[in-house]
């Protein structure tokens, strides 16, 4: 299993190849800029909605919000919460743990061993947004959850296991500078023991198992580190697309990577 371990504000982690990923955790400056934004769009969406509500009321002679029907105003609110409630959990399992907010301000949750949320950790996270938030609109246990915490969680995060750190792309190289680099070796071979993982992989595009492909023919070039790297953003918008089982006590990135490839091959050889 992955060893965690948080070390002032970087969290460290090991993966099961012993090469350490370091994350830095997300300032409390950047997570409130990120969480307004997020909020403000909320509040944008709920007045469109309400808007919009108006504009039907009065082509069917309502006569106003007040004058409507009562399952026109439940339904109103039921709309309404459904946006305040479902915004972040829906973002972030869509986004790879991102919302419009922490995109722009290059954030983004993970577990705290590293791997992609899934549903049900950005489910628990944000149905106790509404904990960390008291008192409304000041998220005043949240901050305090923040502060006393070594790994910046706020109580959402420490329940569903999960940490929010900064997009960290500078240290690793970009995709083009690995891929357009000379190919010393073509051959792909394993490299790691084959990870039994289920999954359907009929939605991998040609685009995305090329990217998987070139990196898995040149990660050799890559001192250890950067190639640890390139291949955790190679795997992780795949392993958020896929959702796969697997036993986190054999996972290791490049041997996804590796098993990907080949049952790829596999699936198309048979169709062609």
């Amino acid at each position: 299993m992955s060893a965690v371990i948080a070390n002032e504000e970087t969290l460290i982690i090991e993966t099961p190849e012993r090469v350490p990923l370091h994350f830095a955790l997300a300032s409390i400056g950047n997570r409130f800029l990120a969480c307004a934004f997020d909020h403000a769009l909320q509040t944008l969406a709920i007045v469109l909605l309400y808007l919009i509500f108006i504009f039907f009321g009065n082509m069917l002679d309502f006569g106003g919000m007040k004058d409507a029907p009562k399952w026109v105003l439940a339904l109103l609110v039921i709309l309404g919460f459904v946006i305040w409630s479902s915004y972040f959990v829906i973002f972030e399992w869509i986004w790879n743990g991102q919302t419009p907010g922490k995109r722009w301000l290059k954030l983004r949750v993970i577990r705290e061993d590293g791997r992609p949320i899934t549903f049900w950790e950005a489910t628990v996270r944000n149905l106790l947004r509404i904990f960390d938030i008291m008192p409304f609109p000041f998220y005043s246990i949240g901050l305090i959850s923040v502060f006393v915490s070594t790994r910046d969680q706020r109580v959402g995060d420490f329940v569903a296991g999960s940490v929010v750190v900064r997009e960290r792309e500078t240290e690793a190289p970009s995709f083009t500078q690995v891929f357009d680099s000379p190919v010393s070796d073509t051959a792909l071979r394993r490299s790691f023991k084959q990870l039994d993982f289920s999954a359907d992989i009929s939605p991998i595009t040609e685009g995305e198992i090329e990217v998987v492909e070139t990196y898995l023919r040149r990660r050799w070039d890559l001192p250890n580190q950067a190639r640890m790297w390139m291949a955790y953003r190679v795997a992780t918008p795949l392993l958020y697309k896929l959702r796969p089982n697997y036993d986190p006590a054999t996972f290791t990135y490049e041997g996804f990577l590796e098993e990907l490839i080949h049952r790829y091959r596999t699936l198309n050889r048979f169709k062609q």
